[in-house]
């Protein structure tokens, strides 16, 4: 037995009155009005390089997204050495000047390390990473009571792997902010 569709049953001209009542409905559905509730307007750009991305425009001044998103709460080490560069210093001058500007923060400053060493090893330098960062926040200016340290050697690793430019990424101390103190 033949399977039959509706359309193909009917005469050559109901078949395009069905279409076009199709596509009138279709028509009539608009979902411009349920957009414009739904997504709020966003910011005019000009095309200026500090521009907010799209979908960041909202973003409060002196939160923690704005800390994340304009200042940047991660410092890079090279390989086996808790000494900071000019890159990890500009870093931290730019956390420095947010940390001052919004001093109802505080800041974990936690460090970590690579495979590239004993366990013992890298628990000691990524410490070291740690308080190498807190030192230098404090010569700026950060209030030293609103900093603490502590080191996880390689224990909570970004990625695994061999790779150096994979491994660069978990030489790392990252900034996070708190309300309140919590443990080392």
């Amino acid at each position: 037995m033949r399977n039959i569709t509706l359309m193909s049953a009917l005469p050559g001209y109901a078949r395009l009155l069905v279409a076009a009542a199709m596509l009138l409905t279709l028509a009539a559905c608009k979902t411009t009005d349920t957009a414009a509730l739904e997504e709020p307007t966003a910011a005019p750009m000009v095309g200026q390089t500090n521009d907010p991305a799209p979908g960041f425009e909202n973003v409060v001044a002196g939160s923690e997204e704005d800390f994340i998103l304009n200042v940047g709460r991660r410092t890079y080490f090279t390989q086996d050495s808790a000494t900071l560069d000019a890159v990890a210093k500009a870093t931290l001058d730019k956390q420095a000047i947010w940390l001052n500007s919004n001093p109802r923060w505080l800041v974990k400053l936690q460090g970590f390390a690579d495979d590239s060493g004993s366990a013992a090893k890298m628990a000691a330098l990524s410490q070291h990473r740690a308080d190498a960062a807190m030192a230098y926040l404090v010569s700026k200016g950060v209030d030293p009571n609103r900093l603490w340290a502590k080191g996880y050697g390689n224990d909570r690793e970004v990625r695994d792997c061999t790779d150096r430019s994979c491994k660069v990424q978990n030489r790392r101390v990252v900034s996070n902010l708190r309300t309140e103190r919590d443990s080392l």
